[in-house]
């Protein structure tokens, strides 16, 4: 059995930028393959790991998406054997002086995210967070060395190593959304171990930070009967306003909005009552920022639930967690797909809806 939290400890120190996942799918791949009666990839790259329940075929099925893509950087240009990057999935430019990454070029390389002196800035950005434009990579080679090695396309993570922080909080980048890849590992785990009536699939999409892509083909691909998108939302910290974020470590949220089915939500609350699994309800009003954006609009329409891990710091190289959270994650889902039966769809319609 897998343990979660080195797991995932491992997960995050794993290269895989949306758009380029090879190496984090291998990863994840050996970790599901034990527990799965049938491993595929889409050919977007996304990794189909399934379970196969008990009723007769043809099985309803339900999808469990949690994307295994991270934010990072990429050289657009290399000036003097410095390199200007651009960003891949949205990073806040405010905490990247400073940090440590890798270059993967010809062989990876280390390197210092850094910005030039205040005064050598326009007067306008002196005394501002220095924009991404201004930031470059230096690796410490000359630039014979660099130009050798290093080329305009390649990737640039994250190196910040994790950390283990608090009671039961760990600390590191990539954990959007890794926890809930590691979550998903959890459910796989204990789903191998009880009899149950849906195919399950299990999916680690690519591509959600920039397209949603993996999601959505994945999606129209399997044609599943439901779907969930497992994510992370924004926990709290100094300076958040409470009625955006959540605690980290008190429980998961549920999403409620339009990316939603209404009865889905409310079965998967009931589960959580059931359980003791604590949870708070996150609005949604518009888009869920998630793979459910995908998920619900795949061929025909396809009810959808959005569940999260609270997160702090997100989209930054210090992201944090709570393992507990991602333990609950797991358990209300595994709780779930055990409940499962063959008349479960009858309560699944527009009609019905609280």
């Amino acid at each position: 059995m897998i343990d979660i939290k080195p797991f995932l400890k491992n997960l995050i120190s794993t290269s895989g930028l949306s758009g380029f996942e090879g190496t984090i799918r291998k990863q994840i791949k050996e970790a599901w393959q034990p527990f799965s009666d049938e491993l595929g990839l889409s050919r977007l790259g996304s990794l189909h790991a399934l379970k196969r329940g008990n009723l007769p075929e043809p099985r309803p099925s339900i999808l469990l998406a949690a994307h295994m893509d991270s934010i990072g950087l990429m050289v657009n240009a290399i000036i003097d054997g410095f390199l200007r990057v651009s960003e891949i999935g949205g990073i806040d430019h405010r905490v990247l002086p400073g940090q440590f990454v890798t270059v993967h070029s010809r062989k990876d390389l280390p390197g210092l995210i850094v910005q030039p002196s205040s005064h050598l800035l326009p007067p306008s950005d002196s005394n501002a967070p220095v924009p991404l434009n201004y930031l470059f990579v230096d690796t410490g080679l000359s630039a014979e060395e660099v130009g050798k090695l290093v080329r305009v396309g390649d990737l640039v993570s994250f190196a910040h190593p994790p950390l283990d922080i608090g009671k039961d909080e760990l600390s590191g980048h990539s954990l959007d959304n890794r926890a809930s890849v590691a979550a998903l590992t959890y459910c796989i785990q204990e789903l191998y171990q009880r009899e149950i009536n849906w195919d399950v699939w299990f999916v680690a999409t690519v591509q959600e930070e920039e397209t949603l892509g993996g999601a959505l083909t994945s999606a129209f691909q399997l044609r599943p009967t439901l779907g969930i998108a497992i994510d992370v939302t924004f926990a709290r910290s100094p300076g958040s306003p409470d009625h955006l974020t959540f605690p980290l470590g008190k429980g998961i949220t549920l999403g409620w909005g339009p990316n939603i089915h209404p009865i889905f939500h409310k079965e998967i609350k009931e589960i959580a009552d059931k359980f003791e699994i604590p949870y708070k309800l996150e609005a949604m009003p518009r888009h869920s920022g998630t793979d459910a954006m995908a998920l619900q609009i795949a061929a025909e329409g396809i009810p959808t639930m959005v569940i999260s891990i609270p997160l702090r710091y997100m989209h930054t190289p210090v992201e944090m967690v709570s393992i507990k959270d991602i333990y609950r994650t797991g358990r209300l889902i595994t709780e779930f797909i055990s409940q499962l039966d063959g008349t479960f769809m009858e309560k699944i319609s527009w009609e019905n809806r609280a």
